[in-house]
């Protein structure tokens, strides 16, 4: 894990370094990784300048009420969805006026997995004001706190590839 951790604020400090020397502001959407995103950017010295808003929207209900993301989305396809993700990092653009963000939803686990969904399912959207990138990933079972740092990591590495085709 202190090795995972280490590739977090590597990655946490080129997103800041990026964003600050491209002028772009970032914000978080964090529903399974309950704001590490937020957390490994708002670690960096100069982050100030470049992170907008960092939600924690573990529940539907702030998932619909703040961020927006639709009933219908939630109802039909869950708030385990690309679907979903993606409404709520538009929904973190949207309330903060950001550049770019990142957003998770998925099973960390240890209860909640399904045959479809099993623990380790994250669903990320890295979204921009054009467009959305987004994917469900399968991260190995091997805790909590495993899953939840390897979809932060996931989270990073996609926000820095998007900044990277600005």
């Amino acid at each position: 894990m202190e090795e995972m951790y280490g590739r977090i604020n590597v990655l946490a400090r080129q997103l800041v370094e990026r964003c600050a020397e491209s002028g772009l502001k970032v914000s978080t959407a964090e529903s399974c990784t309950g704001g590490m995103i937020s957390a490994a950017i708002t670690a960096i010295p100069g982050s100030s300048a470049v992170i907008e808003l960092g939600i924690c929207s573990y529940s539907n209900r702030i998932k619909h009420d703040v961020l927006g993301v639709s009933k219908e989305t939630l109802d039909r396809f869950s708030e385990y969805s690309t679907a979903c993700a993606e409404e709520m990092a538009r929904g973190a653009i949207m309330l903060s006026g950001a550049d770019i963000a990142a957003a998770t939803s998925g099973i960390a686990g240890p209860d909640g997995g399904t045959e479809e969904d099993p623990v380790g399912t994250v669903y990320i959207c890295v979204a921009d004001k054009d467009s959305c990138t987004s994917g469900r990933f399968l991260f190995d079972n091997k805790g909590r706190d495993y899953i939840r740092a390897a979809a932060a990591e996931k989270a990073l590495e996609m926000l820095l590839e998007k900044i990277d085709r600005k």
